[in-house]
């Protein structure tokens, strides 16, 4: 169906001996009288040819030639039955062809704003045309101005929008320990319509994060609301992935709870187990999520393929008490000596929970030195306790850390459950941002057969597309916008690792970004075809 978010330039649909074409650039269209010998030549920009395509739906290949008229997809052909002549004609020789990848969670907004990184390779070499920010509650609040600037500064992806809860309640009542109150809420629900009014695709929490954890269930709820009249959709980070604090399947249920209750779509970002106290809770997990589909409540998540998560440390190990309010009250409960028996036991035990001081990974961190080290390392480096070096860290600047704490039977039980679509939440120091489709590919798709080629496409583009309420991405379909990446099924791979994260993926050979070639035979063209879509 054509979408209604754009208007169509080209819209002409006839049928030719059983081919569609959809006459886009060119005056000599066929009748439904002539055969394809007879037909006159349709003229297109750009012509696909021999390609084995995968449409976004659909998970078995086809073949098919794929033309494009400016930015749409002009026509669909089996190989070779047409009569097109197009501007430029790329042969793929066999190789996959698919929509452009949809990653519905990252963290980009600050490559995509600067002037050396906005071309966002690292997604592009995945195969990922479209990502998506404002997650975990946070990214801007004033979705209109930052859209406008995005494109006034060139992009080299699509970019969709969440507004974060976070965010808002920070920009209402700072980081303040307490409950909103009605003139809050009030001011809250005023900046999520203005939010949704400029494109934001929904609301989105971060529960487990601070300023979003201070906030109770009711908080939520009212701003769903406001972001299901505008047919957006509910993306959280629940409150819990483990058991710091209501436990995993609670927070589940929390968000089953807030879906039901504002009558929304539920979307799950990263659903995963963290740590050892929850590992094989994904089988109640998805029990849970099946219930309440069965019930009517529309549900879905995403997923990266680590087993390490990325985070900060002050989020991973610090109590939320402790971070309330400013930066500066922050530090001051951190050495004030009435507060250190708790605060040494609480943080001993998150420790404890995301698999201890080995398992904590130093990725990024203004001292070089000890980047690749693991927090029970930097303590004996320093020849103190681990809590003692978390503390100290901290305060030093930011540090992130990934944190080997998922099991590998939990994660393939998510992975093959059809309301679940790939993911990177790609974060500097984490091998994810460079990497995670490829990973997911080579990993599960080729070595361990837990899905095929054509499930794992469908849960990176079309069924992605559909979640986000895209209506003309994410599929190889006539008048949708062509986003389309091909790619070596034999070379598509992850060559980021934890010891080098920000390495290029490999494999992807062509890749058009809203109808123009943004790489070609592998090398990026210096283009910058990035939309703002919602």
């Amino acid at each position: 169906m054509p979408s209604k978010r754009l208007k169509r330039i080209f819209s002409i649909a006839v049928f030719v001996s059983g081919v569609i074409i959809l006459s886009a650039c060119s005056e000599n269209k066929p009748t439904n009288n002539e055969s394809v010998s007879d037909t006159k030549l349709v003229v297109v920009d750009t012509l696909i040819i021999n390609g084995n395509v995968y449409d976004g739906v659909e998970t078995k290949p086809q073949a098919l030639d794929i033309a494009i008229c400016g930015i749409e997809i002009c026509g669909l052909y089996p190989t070779g039955k047409h009569a097109v002549k197009a501007t430029t004609t790329i042969d793929v020789g066999g190789k996959v062809v698919s929509p452009g990848f949809i990653d519905p969670h990252t963290h980009t907004l600050e490559e995509l704003y600067s002037k050396d990184k906005n071309h966002n390779l690292n997604y592009l070499t995945q195969g990922v045309t479209t990502v998506v920010n404002g997650n975990d509650g946070e990214g801007p609040v004033d979705i209109a101005k930052t859209a406008a600037e995005l494109e006034a500064n060139g992009i080299g992806t699509n970019v969709a929008l969440l507004i974060g809860h976070g965010s808002v309640r920070e920009q209402v009542m700072g980081r303040a320990q307490r409950f909103a109150n009605a003139e809050e809420l009030a001011d809250m629900s005023q900046l999520l319509v203005k939010g949704m009014e400029a494109g934001a695709l929904g609301l989105s929490t971060g529960l487990y994060y601070v300023p979003g954890s201070f906030a109770n269930t009711e908080e939520v709820v009212t701003l769903a609301k406001v972001a299901s009249q505008y047919q957006g959709i509910y993306d959280t980070h629940l409150r819990d992935e483990s058991t710091f604090n209501i436990g995993f399947i609670a927070a589940l249920e929390e968000a089953i709870n807030i879906a039901d209750t504002a009558n929304i779509h539920l979307h799950l970002a990263h659903i995963k187990a963290l740590g050892v106290d929850v590992w094989g809770q994904s089988n109640l997990a998805i029990e849970k999520i099946e219930q309440a589909k069965a019930k009517g409540i529309s549900i879905s998540a995403d997923q990266y393929p680590w087993l390490a998560s990325g985070t900060k440390l002050h989020s991973a190990v610090m109590p939320k008490w402790v971070m309330a309010d400013s930066t500066q009250a922050f530090h001051q409960r951190l050495n004030d000596v009435s507060l250190a028996e708790k605060l040494i036991d609480e943080i001993k035990e998150n420790i404890r929970r995301r698999g201890g001081p080995t398992s904590l990974l130093i990725t990024a961190f203004q001292d070089r030195e000890l980047v690749g080290l693991t927090l029970a390392q930097v303590a004996e480096k320093r020849a103190i306790d681990p809590v003692t070096a978390a503390i100290q860290l901290v305060q030093e600047g930011e540090v992130r850390v990934a944190s080997f704490n998922m099991s590998d039977a939990d994660v393939e039980n998510f992975m093959v459950q059809p309301w679940v679509v790939t993911s990177s939440d790609g974060t500097n120091g984490h091998p994810r941002k460079y990497a995670s489709f490829p990973q997911k590919y080579q990993q599960y798709v080729r070595e361990r057969s837990l899905l095929t080629l054509g499930e794992f496409i469908k849960q990176s583009s079309g069924r992605t597309a559909e979640i986000l309420g895209f209506e003309d991405r994410g599929q190889l379909k006539l008048g949708y916008i062509a986003d389309i990446i091909v790619f070596d099924a034999k070379e598509f791979s992850a060559n980021a690792d934890f010891s080098h994260w920000n390495k290029y993926s490999s494999g992807v050979e062509q890749v058009w970004l809203n109808g123009q070639q943004v790489i070609k035979n592998g090398n990026f063209e210096e283009k910058l075809a990035g939309k703002f879509v919602h």
